[in-house]
């Protein structure tokens, strides 16, 4: 793959300062080791918070949650954080939650989810459903989901379990996914022409599937891999955002295919040039900034109940 003609020179230096701080061998580290490196990366692109925007941080039933709001909210985000549920906790992604605060008006709510290998699945997804479960009993109706990577599988996972509830079900006004891990085939398609794309490695993908669930085979469980569902009909409408360069990215086509022919409502938007983790590159970056403009205004058109995209 000619990534040197794919990925103009703006997103090879954040490529490049992101090296700096976070190894391409990083899986090889040990756990701890593999945090630590992670949260300088974080820090190290960390952005000014908006100044109208203020943070709580608060616990629900031992899960960590931090409440972002800027003014009187009527809408909440519900947001889950990427970093292959290994790493990534509240301040990781902090930043990127409080300008979707700010631009969009709505609250924002990030989970600190159990990660593995000392949680396994479905604890992650059993700490998301739990905020979920209390951001609509505290706000009520008016929720979007939103999530990158990892993230977005764990709110997939979440609207697929939520249409066993017709309450929650009702109050998910949408789902924001940004360059997500759904399940899809690892021996085809974009995990093998992207396989040693930069920023993530189709290796990496493996380890992050097998530290989250070892022991092989446990059979289709949705709430681990969306694209192993069987039904996708009556999910809420779904924006899906990904990488060009990034093995994970027929993710997100397939995901959006699979709810079309469901007859519901799906858009896959699909950034030339860019790669796995460029929300950290949307203040040094152009196609990382636009893309970022428009992951915004679909939150927020979600959130207002439109649906630009027909």
């Amino acid at each position: 793959m000619d990534y040197e003609r794919l990925i103009d020179e703006e997103t090879w230096a954040f490529i490049r300062k992101t090296g700096e701080c976070y190894p391409e061998d990083a899986v090889e580290l040990s756990i701890a080791e593999q945090r630590a490196v992670y949260n300088d990366m974080a820090r190290e692109f960390l952005a000014p918070r908006p100044d109208l925007v203020t943070s709580e941080d608060r616990l629900v039933e031992q899960v960590p949650v931090r409440i972002y709001t800027a003014g009187d909210p009527t809408r909440t985000v519900l947001f889950c954080h990427g970093g292959g549920f290994v790493v990534g906790d509240l301040n990781s992604h902090d930043d990127v939650c409080a300008e979707i605060c700010a631009q969009t008006g709505y609250r924002v709510i990030a989970v600190d989810y159990r990660l593995a290998p000392e949680h396994q699945h479905p604890a992650m997804f059993e700490d998301a459903w739990t905020a979920l479960k209390w951001v609509m009993d505290s706000y009520g109706e008016g929720i979007v989901l939103m999530g990158d990577s990892a993230g977005a599988n764990l709110c997939a996972a979440l609207a697929h379990a939520a249409r066993a509830d017709a309450e929650i079900s009702t109050a998910i006004l949408g789902q924001v996914l940004i360059y997500g891990a759904f399940g899809g085939d690892v021996n085809a398609g974009s995990y093998l022409e992207h396989a040693q794309a930069p920023m993530l490695t189709r290796n990496e993908i493996l380890f992050y599937m097998d530290v989250r669930r070892p022991g092989g085979d446990q059979g289709p469980d949705p709430t681990y891999a969306p694209l192993q569902d069987t039904d996708f009909a009556d999910l809420p409408p779904t924006v899906l955002v990904s990488a060009d360069c990034d093995p994970v990215r027929d993710d997100s086509r397939d995901y959006r295919d699979c709810i079309l022919a469901a007859g519901g409502r799906a858009y896959w938007v699909n950034e030339p040039g860019l790669v796995h983790g460029y929300l950290r590159a949307r203040h040094s970056v152009r196609r990382a900034r636009d893309s970022f403009e428009r992951i915004s205004a679909a939150v927020e058109a979600l959130g207002q109940g439109i649906w630009p995209y027909d």
